[in-house]
């Protein structure tokens, strides 16, 4: 179910502009056998979590917090990635210069410290994008198996897809530490491709960000990318692409 619970409501979440025509093609499924789906910015908008989660940390370590808008630029290349640019931005604004020794040791106390509070408020600040539901029944519908594949840490990102009732769609879920390397690397999708017993240019790729188109370029995977994600705060239409949609529905069509 797409509506969010009562907590979500009271962060301010971003909604997927008009539609957007795909570039090269109408998305016909007997071209693809399966698809692979990024989570953050492309299934649900999970900016609230990271802040709420985040500034908590920051509280805990003595820093001054962070607008959402600048931690959305920084989504996207994992939480190893996300911290630490964090950090920096917080101590800047705090007129704090630390050496490297010092960074390591404040990095040593914020990763527990952010996985504790995400953990705790998971989901909570977060919200289903409209279409979502309807594109998913629409691509199972038409036979296609489907993986999520996502930065986001596993022990994270399998307790939000239950959260929010979308597990049950996905045959595969795999968090940025399920492989050696993250996005942008094809390795994560190459992998997938072969959990689901796939050729990669069978395998569509359906993201955000120019994590996702990279990655799928590198893999030979085909890669359309919804309007309203994250991006580092770049325009998407800017990455390229195979196309672009404005919603997941209006991924299949008859």
């Amino acid at each position: 179910m797409e509506t969010p619970d009562a907590q979500s409501a009271v962060m301010p979440t971003r909604r997927p502009g008009a539609p957007v025509r795909i570039i090269h093609h109408r998305m016909k499924t007997d071209r693809y056998d399966a698809a692979i789906i990024d989570l953050d910015g492309t299934l649900i908008d999970t900016l609230g979590d990271f802040a709420e989660a985040l500034n908590r940390m920051l509280r805990e370590l003595a820093l001054p917090s962070i607008a959402a808008q600048q931690i959305e630029t920084m989504v996207g290349k994992g939480s190893e990635h996300l911290l630490n640019l964090v950090l920096k931005q917080a101590l800047g604004q705090a007129g704090k210069a630390l050496s490297a020794i010092e960074m390591e040791a404040m990095y040593a106390r914020a990763w527990p410290s952010y996985q504790r509070h995400y953990l705790a408020i998971n989901g909570h600040y977060a919200a289903v994008y409209p279409g979502v539901v309807e594109g998913l029944q629409a691509l199972r519908a038409a036979g296609l198996p489907l993986a999520c594949l996502t930065n986001k840490p596993t022990a994270f990102a399998l307790p939000l897809l239950q959260a929010k009732g979308l597990d049950g769609y996905f045959a595969h879920v795999f968090g940025g530490d399920a492989f050696e390397r993250k996005k942008p690397d094809p390795l994560p999708l190459l992998k997938t491709c072969a959990a689901l017993g796939t050729e990669p240019a069978r395998t569509l790729m359906v993201g955000d960000s120019s994590n996702d188109a990279q990655a799928a370029r590198g893999a030979g995977c085909p890669v359309v990318l919804v309007t309203y994600g994250y991006n580092h705060g770049q325009p998407v239409t800017a990455v390229d692409a195979d196309g672009w949609v404005g919603s997941l529905r209006e991924l299949v069509l008859a």
